[in-house]
């Protein structure tokens, strides 16, 4: 069972702007490799900061609206969300060291 809970253009604004606490984005798509090799780092993020902050995937070829929106170029992407603005973007495959330490400014 993943820990990350997937979004859509429809289900953004309920799930991750109007979030009670920070939201982690993952912006990805399929047929991405580098996505799939970020795909095990996001989920050990998502169990470790359980509780405080909420972990989601927007499939990018699925719902275009939302990653036009915030200017998606490339992906993997994963934004920060915290009330409800952008506060941080990571892109690329990083290791899980560089994601939990961009989170954690932000919890």
């Amino acid at each position: 069972m993943s820990s990350a809970s997937p979004v859509t253009d429809t289900s953004f604004k309920d799930d991750v702007l109007e979030s009670e606490v920070p939201v982690l984005v993952d912006f990805w798509a399929p047929w991405c490799g580098p996505c799939r090799m970020v795909a095990p780092v996001v989920e050990e993020i998502a169990e470790q900061y359980e509780g405080q902050i909420k972990v989601v995937k927007l499939n990018t070829d699925e719902n275009p609206q939302v990653a036009s929106q915030y200017g998606i170029r490339s992906i993997p992407t994963l934004m920060i969300f915290k009330g409800g603005q952008r506060v941080d973007m990571v892109v690329g495959a990083v290791p899980k060291t560089t994601l939990a330490n961009t989170l954690e400014k932000y919890l």
